[in-house]
């Protein structure tokens, strides 16, 4: 049945254009017309029964092909008119049944069916199409960027705005097919005029020459016909005019056509009651046959009792349900979720909303969802959805990253502008800037002189590429604070559909989810992907078992991570250390005071000072060299020494001697001493 369905129509449409080109028999022909007539009755009611206009997709396909199937069928009439003067029996009834056998009542009933068709119908659906086509197309930007808001915002999930965009699309693709359906409309139904013409000239041309027939004689005989091929070809042209002024004005509904016209006319009762007494009104007028309107205005004024009858139950369901549906504005609900703030938002000034409007060419909404992944593979957390929108506050090419509705971080993309990042960059015109990550001289320059840039040894990066590196350095450096108590359950829910022994071991038995977030977000401070929670979870239910202070819940976290951890300062499998002399880690140990925030080195000032003076200087010396160096020390003072050095170095990653198990080779750049610094080549 499905290989069916799939050759019809390409079957049909071929037998189509073969029509136009081979005789086909009387009876044939009546076949034909039979089915035209009664498929064109069938794609109207299909149309009044649809709810929106896209559940019959398929029509301006329906359209095209019923419209050189009547034309093919015109032309089969002809070619039997003008050879045998005769048509068929349907042809020949419409010419003496349906207009009396009268030529002059004939050409008059075909005028007014060819005036309603092309006159009325169809240049109103075909304004309507084109209007609907343009406006549907104008709105595709806006409800795109409508799409992407919610699904950034968290309202929608990925298949939702799929369906979504798939639907503004296919609405698009609808009504701009309709705005070319309507055309082949209104020219079938000039072609209708042109064929009747031929058919009349030609009938008396063909009847007196060749078939040797008197000028009445080949009147009565071919202009019946020609009228009667006509209104049989009119009357299924009607119905697609028709059908097609139904579907470009229809409103998307919840039901077909005839319910919703129907309760839309019966809803209220005072219209129909004005209507019933008009009606009823017209009966005064002297002369005026009082039987018609005592019927049409008694029909009103039932209907309208009717109403009357069931309105009270109706309002009250109607009232409960928009009670229900509708909560006040100052319920605490609808105030509860005014009031609640994004934890990530990105805000574009006025000129640069370009960048999120697909229409063009803006993919910054498709880049953020991309960073959206890409730091959850990195960092191990989902991040919270980033609500963007545009704010006429800020200053021209201006963009703002807030976190929890503060402010963290400020930047500008320029419109029709690129970021050269570079060291030789005098010779290109623009602005002059810094790269907002990492601080680089760089330099805004016209889209033009992108390629002249790459010559000269420049790095260049669109605008939409900065504002999400910006935003995922943004994301990276607040991680800690973007974990929430619910991210934390939904992760660790996550992890008992694999590992259940390990979660119900360590929460709620040992840890609460509170302290488990408490661990995630310390390591997050310190840049540690928090991925292997199986890991993590499982070092936290050891060392549960004996304390449960945070530092050291963290550092045993730690532990079970080394390889991780060293990995991103390992280079040639190699991983450059910053050490601390013996005597001062053992004045450091000495000098540990437990706190609120945890363990701190209550050391001398003069030494912290100069302490944070060396690791700075062998810091700089190590960059110049094109090496990143880490401080090491002992497992128990590495969160105080962290602390200790943050403030002044955050840059400056602290590390754990046990953690150093990952790294195949350990080279010395420095170590740091009470009292002064001594250097240690390689």
């Amino acid at each position: 049945m499905k290989r069916l369905m799939q050759l019809g129509v390409p079957v049909g449409i071929v037998f189509i254009v073969v029509m136009l080109v081979v005789p086909l028999p009387a009876i044939v022909l009546d076949m034909f017309i039979a089915m035209n007539i009664t498929g064109a009755l069938l794609v109207l009611l299909t149309a009044m029964f649809i709810g929106r206009p896209l559940d019959f997709s398929s029509f301006p396909a329906i359209i095209l092909v019923m419209t050189l199937f009547r034309l093919a069928l015109n032309v089969s009439a002809t070619r039997l008119v003008l050879l045998d003067g005769y048509a068929g029996k349907v042809i020949d009834t419409f010419g003496h049944f349906v207009v009396g056998g009268s030529l002059l009542v004939g050409l008059i009933v075909f005028a007014i069916l060819l005036v309603i068709q092309f006159v009325v119908i169809t240049n109103g659906a075909g304004r309507v199409a084109e209007v609907g086509a343009r406006f549907t197309l104008d709105a595709m930007p806006g409800k795109q960027m409508a799409i992407d808001a919610d699904l950034n915002s968290g309202l929608i999930d990925e298949d939702e705005a799929r369906r979504r965009r798939t639907e503004v699309h296919a609405e698009a693709d609808f009504y701009g097919s309709m705005d070319g359906a309507s055309k082949f409309v209104k020219g079938d139904a000039i072609a209708a005029v042109v064929i009747t013409l031929v058919n009349l000239i030609g009938g008396f041309i063909v009847g007196m020459t060749q078939k040797g027939l008197s000028f009445s004689e080949a009147i009565e005989t071919y202009s019946l016909l020609s009228i009667g091929d006509g209104l049989v070809s009119q009357i299924p042209a009607l119905l697609l005019s028709v059908a097609t002024g139904l579907i470009v004005t229809r409103a998307t509904g919840n039901q077909d056509m005839g319910s919703d016209i129907l309760a839309q006319l019966t809803t209220r009762q005072l219209p129909l009651r004005v209507a019933g007494f008009a009606a009823l009104t017209l009966c005064l007028i002297p002369g005026m046959p009082k039987i018609p309107f005592i019927f049409a205005g008694g029909i009103m004024l039932v209907v309208s009792t009717r109403i009357q009858e069931n309105r009270p139950e109706e309002a009250t369901a109607g009232g409960e349900s928009a009670a229900l549906a509708l909560p006040s504005p100052d319920s605490p609900e609808v105030l509860a979720g005014e009031i609640q703030v994004d934890p990530l938002g990105l805000e574009l000034s006025a000129d640069i909303i370009d960048l999120v409007d697909p229409s063009a060419g803006g993919d910054l909404l498709e880049r953020v969802k991309a960073l959206r992944r890409k730091v959850a593979g990195d960092i191990g957390i989902v991040v919270p959805p980033v609500r963007t929108r545009d704010n006429l506050d800020l200053p021209m090419h201006t963009y703002a990253i807030k976190l929890f509705g503060i402010e963290v971080a400020r930047g500008e993309s320029p419109k029709g502008c690129v970021l050269a990042i570079g060291d030789f960059l005098g010779s290109l015109p623009g602005q002059p800037t810094r790269e907002p990550v990492f601080g680089l001289e760089a330099k805004w320059i016209p889209m033009e002189l992108r390629n002249q840039a790459e010559i000269s040894g420049a790095t260049v990066v669109d605008r939409a590429s900065v504002i999400t590196t910006h935003l995922a350095e943004v994301v990276t450096s607040h991680a800690s604070r973007l974990l929430g108590r619910e991210d934390v359950k939904m992760l660790t829910e996550v992890i008992k559909r694999t590992h259940p022994v390990v979660v119900e071991e360590l929460t709620p038995a040992q840890l609460t989810l509170g302290e488990v977030q408490r661990v995630l977000q310390s390591l997050l401070d310190e840049a540690v992907s928090v991925r292997d929670l199986v890991r993590i979870f499982e070092a936290l239910s050891l060392r549960a078992q004996a304390t449960k202070d945070l530092d050291s819940l963290v550092e045993s976290a730690r532990q079970a991570l080394g390889p991780a951890i060293v990995a991103p300062y390992t280079s040639d499998s190699t991983v450059n250390v910053i050490s601390m002399e013996p005597q001062l880690e053992q004045q450091m140990l000495e000098s540990l005071r437990p706190t609120e925030m945890g363990t701190v080195i209550a050391i001398d000032p003069e030494v912290g000072q100069s302490v944070l003076m060396q690791l700075a200087n062998l810091m700089t010396e190590a960059e110049n060299t094109g090496v990143r160096p880490v401080l090491v020390c002992s497992p128990q003072l590495r969160s105080a020494v962290r602390r200790l050095v943050r403030p002044s170095l955050h840059q400056l990653p602290v590390l754990s001697y046990s953690e150093l198990v990952g790294a195949d080779q350990v080279r010395s750049v420095g170590i740091v001493t009470s009292g002064h610094m001594m250097a240690v080549t390689a």
